[in-house]
């Protein structure tokens, strides 16, 4: 029975993307607590302009409702001239301002996984997407970590991955469900002693 949802964001625009793929791997292998609500509009968020944050496009509205009402995040990037593609930042740009719904990703537990072709995966994209969430105050899951490299060599059509990856990913998974679930605990904690 599932309890817990997350909020699944792919950083790729690609009808096609590898990364799209994994997050329907980690669908796949994710223990059953897990429901995931799967946001596919990010080409429908405009770029970030000051002038034009109240009232937030429809897209970011959107993007942020449901991030508000998810327990969790899980982000698959893939890596664009060794960093996060600009189409994933430009969301975070728009999250990361105060709006009806709060800071949405303010303590929000957040795991982030990449897929690539290339033989080091997405290290780097994942290591600046770090300090993003990091500033943003996101609650990113430290490890385990989870990097598919050449990753057209094990995405198949069933999106199946091979064993030891798929464990890994699956580890990923019930770290962020702890995550979220001692998250949980520390916030019935604090309102009962208020």
């Amino acid at each position: 029975m599932s309890d817990l949802t997350i909020l699944a964001l792919s950083g790729s625009l690609r009808k096609a993307s590898l990364n799209t793929r994994l997050l329907t791997a980690a669908q796949n292998v994710a223990p059953p607590e897990l429901s995931f609500d799967r946001f596919q509009d990010l080409a429908a968020i405009p770029p970030f302009n000051e002038d034009e944050e109240h009232p937030a496009p429809a897209a970011v509205t959107d993007l942020r409702q449901r991030i508000h009402a998810a327990d969790g995040v899980l982000i698959a990037t893939p890596e664009y001239n060794g960093s996060l593609p600009g189409v994933l930042k430009n969301a975070l740009d728009w999250l990361s301002r105060p709006s009806d719904f709060g800071d949405v990703l303010n303590r929000k537990p957040v795991a982030i996984i990449g897929a690539s072709t290339s033989p080091i995966g997405t290290i780097r994209a994942q290591l600046n997407l770090r300090v993003v969430l990091h500033k943003m105050n996101a609650a990113v899951l430290g490890q385990p970590e989870f990097l598919l490299s050449l990753a057209h060599q094990h995405l198949t059509d069933s999106d199946a991955l091979p064993e030891q990856a798929t464990a890994i990913l699956s580890n990923v998974l019930n770290g962020l469900s702890d995550l979220i679930r001692h998250q949980h605990a520390v916030a019935a904690l604090i309102a009962e002693a208020n």
